[in-house]
Order: structure tokens, then C-alpha cells, then sequence
């Protein structure tokens, strides 16, 4: 049994740490779990608490939260090099942790449907959406190549995961330095495997739910 053992739903964020491991290149055991069923079940509970996916277990140490693993998973696996040195890791931790909290709020809002009253802005981590947005977008367009240096790290595949997430659903102007950027990071032979891996599993999961059930 490999001593990494990821725990997913295929329709799920877990998609980009499937993506993650693949391109660590290191053996991995797969825990499918379904919503409102095995997710929130004593014996996931006791692994995430919150009852959602991803989460990773890694020699008995337990990560949660896409954008944690992904660094940890770099970190883990220097051979991978999916890490800057660390010397040069100011880019990569600042659009990581910008990407996971004013964008992911940002766009949290917006698909919901929420407005932030312009007197509380100050409030909102994130301002508001098209300020967020923007400086996304000019951040991209600004590094024509790799969003934390002269090659593809961990922060490119979070990052771009997520930029590719909110132009699927339109949560995001497809700008060129959104699209461009996208179609740049996620041209990777790791991606398409992870995508493969992913979609055939979710396949199944249909093919099960869409099946007569015995009376």
C-alpha cells in the first residue's frame, strides 16, 4: 500500500490534486467518497471534520484544503520540482494565497448572488469582485510566462485550476490573459492523465446512480 493515500470525489475540487499527484509522480492510494454518504461518515469525519474533499494522508500526517496540499505535496516531493527555492518563493505563496482567499471568496459571492454594500468593503477581504478580478487579470498578463518564475511550480497548477474552473462556468470574463494563461498551464501530459483518471471515475459514478435499483 503506497503511504499516500488521497481522498476525493471525482466531481469535486479534488480534481486538482489529482492533478497534483500526477505531476509528483508518486504512488498514491485512491479513496472515492460520495456526498452525504461516505463524506460524512464517522470515518472520514475523524480525517476532515468538515465532511470535504480533498484531503490527503501522508505518512500517518493528515492535509486538508486544495491550496495546503498543494504545497505540501511540492515540499514533500522536491524531486518533482514543483517548488521555487526558497530564496525565491515570494511570488509563489503571495498568487497561491491570493488565489485561495480574495479570488475563491470573490467568486463564491458572485455565484451566490451576493453583492457587498460598497460602506463595507473595507470589511470584505476581497473588496469586491471586478477588483479582484482585475488585479488577477493584470498579474497574468503581466507574466507571460509562469505566475512564480521561469517555470510551471505548484502555484500554476493551483492557480490555473482555478482560472480554467471559473471560465468552464462563466464565473470569469474569458479575457486572454485568463484564457491564455489557462490553456498554457494546463498543456501538460499530468493534466490529461488526471482529467482521464477523473472522468472515467465520474462516468461510473453516473452509470451506478443512473442504474434500476432492485425492488
Amino acid at each position: 500500500m503506497a503511504e499516500l493515500t488521497f481522498y476525493t470525489n471525482p466531481m469535486s475540487r479534488g480534481q486538482t490534486i489529482r492533478w497534483m499527484l500526477e505531476e509528483v509522480g508518486e504512488p498514491y492510494d485512491t479513496e472515492i467518497l460520495d456526498f452525504g454518504t461516505t463524506m460524512k461518515a464517522p470515518a472520514y469525519l475523524a480525517i476532515n471534520p468538515m465532511g470535504k474533499v480533498p484531503a490527503i494522508v501522508h505518512n500517518g500526517k493528515v492535509v486538508t484544503e486544495v491550496a495546503a496540499i498543494c504545497l505540501y505535496l511540492a515540499d514533500a516531493f522536491p524531486a518533482a520540482g514543483l517548488a521555487p527555492d526558497p530564496a525565491d518563493r515570494a511570488d509563489y505563496y503571495r498568487w497561491m494565497f491570493f488565489t485561495s482567499g480574495p479570488v475563491e471568496a470573490a467568486f463564491t459571492a458572485k455565484a451566490m448572488g451576493w453583492e457587498v454594500p460598497a460602506e463595507r468593503q473595507m470589511m470584505a477581504g476581497f473588496g469586491t469582485y471586478d477588483m479582484t478580478m482585475t488585479t488577477l487579470e493584470r498579474t497574468l498578463a503581466g507574466k507571460p510566462g509562469y505566475i512564480a518564475g521561469d517555470r510551471f511550480t505548484a502555484a500554476d497548477l493551483f492557480v490555473g485550476a482555478m482560472v480554467n474552473f471559473m471560465l468552464q462556468f462563466k464565473l470569469l470574463e474569458p479575457k486572454p490573459a485568463f484564457t491564455d494563461y489557462a490553456a498554457r498551464v494546463t498543456d501538460r501530459d499530468a493534466y490529461r492523465r488526471a482529467k482521464e483518471i477523473d472522468a472515467k471515475l465520474a462516468a461510473e459514478i453516473q452509470a451506478k446512480q443512473a442504474a434500476p435499483q432492485p425492488a
